[in-house]
């Protein structure tokens, strides 16, 4: 027993993983440097999971590209307030689509479509689906988006053509889409800390939504390692394995080894000597299956069950230049033909068709197998979609790659792994190429055959059939990765999101990332500060509304705990 005046043994917290929500719990738990010691496991060579950038050939008229996580929604507000303390900014984006190619399938949230057109009776009767989902949320939570369509008679057609690329796109989930939980999908057109589309009854997608499309991740993710670094109370060990841990009912004992190198398959290359240190408390921050190896014979059956749940698919993204391939499978130019000619005496849609002919460009692309329209392909457009194709500064606009002094004192600015910049002079960088405001839709960005595309063919295990990877040209693939990817089954939200709850706090461990919920950046950010907070740690945002209400609704539904007292605003707030 101490004495009285001696100072309180710090907690020890061990942290596995150094993606959003393990450098989310790091930096949490660094606010409080006199009462925890953290060490922050990652078995790749730098911070971030899958928040990645690799240089490109400066020819495409940028020297990088983001090539995992590219952007988000502007209600993701704990991401963008974090890039602003981090010193790093967002580019605002209209978020214009292109789904399907024939005349039958394509339509876009640019312009009515004859497709639009052909479904339209199914789209106001969709409006009135999505209000009783949002009253039976429970129910529909247990249900299947292809099971809700069925219940309600939507036609297949409806659901093949509009539903299931639209889903696709709101989540990642490509050839998993039919399965995802009807109450999610409603959850994106009314909720506002995940709304991403205004829901029409006359063209179904009722605006181009502004997207944010992030700085370069790679220079936020080791500024922010440097961050959490500078308090002294944590250590981030990247190239370090936890292969085994050992709970009993007083600490958690990590085995970990250092590893030479992590290639693109994740593939540990030369581990070293096994060592063996204790914890007093445990955040997991990998994906479910991961964790699960980790704790091996430790797991409890529960975890076993819970974590078990969770779905994963491979997938494989393939960036390119290939223009021919884009123009053969998708519509990426305005053609009249492709608009609706029923609406002549529709103002609004007139004005959309004389937008849409001087600056269509999408950045999303999404189409159906033909032999199986269940089955998706998705592609992006990331000359438009990313920034510094315009002449954006790699931190982003006005950002200077300095963290607020709050963060990082002035004195250890020369400690960041990078070059900081006045503001000025990040202004300076970003009008290089920047358009003349006389039309705002104006751009500088390189010119279509210089475009850099990502095509996603997803779902290895049962779709690799369907793929036409081969038939983009060898000569213009840039980068080819793999990636692993959590599926959105309704059976996950009834199999693994309720039971988070009674897993964390147990065993002195947490379980954080965005598997525990939904895969968005956002919810891998709160879920690491809700285990930091769990353990006693502040939450850095108390101040703002908006980041909070997210994180309390994390906290009440994956650790069925409320905000401390001092944090709320009322008793049940």
């Amino acid at each position: 027993m101490s004495s009285p005046s001696s100072p309180a043994r710090k907690k020890r917290v061990a942290i596995v993983g150094a993606g959003a929500a393990g450098m989310s719990a790091a930096w949490a738990l660094s606010l409080s440097s006199d009462e925890f010691e953290v060490t922050l496991f990652e078995r790749s060579p730098q911070t971030g999971g899958m928040a990645t950038s690799t240089e490109i050939d400066p020819k495409y008229g940028a020297s990088y590209i983001n090539d995992g996580v590219q952007g988000a929604s502007p209600v993701f507000y704990n991401t963008f307030k974090l890039f602003e303390e981090l010193g790093f900014g967002s580019s605002e984006v209209g978020m214009q689509c292109s789904f399907g190619k024939s005349e039958e399938e394509f339509w876009s949230n640019v312009f009515p479509s004859p497709v639009v057109d052909r479904f339209q009776a199914d789209i106001k009767r969709f409006g009135k689906v999505l209000k009783i989902i949002k009253a039976f949320e429970p129910v529909f939570a247990l249900m299947s988006v292809q099971a809700m369509l069925s219940l309600f008679r939507f036609s297949d057609e409806f659901g093949e053509i509009i539903v299931f690329p639209l889903v696709a796109l709101f989540f990642g989930t490509g050839n998993q889409t039919p399965f995802v939980s009807a109450a999610i999908l409603e959850r994106v057109f009314k909720d506002p800390s995940m709304r991403l589309f205004e829901y029409s009854p006359e063209s179904f997608l009722a605006s181009i939504p502004e997207m944010r499309s992030f700085p370069r991740l790679s220079l936020l993710y080791s500024t922010w390692a440097t961050v959490v670094e500078s308090k002294g109370n944590v250590t981030i060990r990247t190239l370090h394995e936890v292969t085994r841990v050992k709970r009993t009912s007083k600490q958690v004992d990590l085995t970990f080894r250092e590893v030479e190198d992590v290639d693109l398959g994740q593939q540990i290359v030369g581990p070293k000597e096994e060592k063996e240190e204790p914890f007093d408390e445990l955040i997991m921050c990998t994906d479910a299956d991961a964790a699960l190896k980790v704790l091996g014979k430790d797991a409890s059956w529960m975890e076993k069950k819970v974590l078990g749940n969770v779905k994963y698919l491979w997938d494989v993204s393939v960036t390119h230049s290939d223009l021919s391939y884009m123009k053969k499978h998708y519509n990426l130019e305005y053609d009249p033909s492709m608009a609706s000619n029923k609406r002549d005496d529709d103002k609004d849609a007139q004005k959309s068709f004389d937008y849409a002919s001087k600056h269509f460009r999408p950045l999303y692309f999404i189409r159906s197998y033909p032999s199986d329209k269940k089955k998706i392909e998705m592609s992006f457009d990331l000359t438009i979609y990313q920034a510094q194709f315009q002449g954006v500064s790699e931190y982003g606009p006005s950002g200077t790659g300095v963290p607020s002094s709050s963060l990082l004192p002035p004195s250890q600015a020369a400690f960041l792994p990078h070059k900081p910049t006045s503001s000025s002079t990040a202004s300076t960088a970003e009008s290089i190429r920047k358009p003349s405001k006389t039309d705002p839709n104006e751009t500088l960005e390189p010119p279509l055959p210089k475009h850099v595309f990502q095509t996603i063919f997803l779902d290895r295990e049962d779709s690799e059939h369907l793929w036409s990877r081969e038939e983009i040209d060898k000569d213009e693939v840039i980068l080819t990765k793999w990636w692993k990817q959590q599926s959105h089954r309704w059976q996950h939200y009834g199999g693994t999101v309720p039971w988070m709850m009674f897993l964390n706090g147990k065993h002195h461990t947490h379980f954080a990332g965005a598997w525990t919920i939904l895969n968005m950046h956002e919810i891998g950010i709160v879920s690491g500060f809700a285990a930091a907070y769990r353990l006693g740690a502040r939450y850095p945002f108390t101040d703002d509304k908006d980041c909070k209400r997210l994180f309390a609704l994390y906290l009440a539904a994956s650790h069925g705990s409320r905000m401390r007292s001092e944090d709320r605003e009322g008793f049940f707030r």
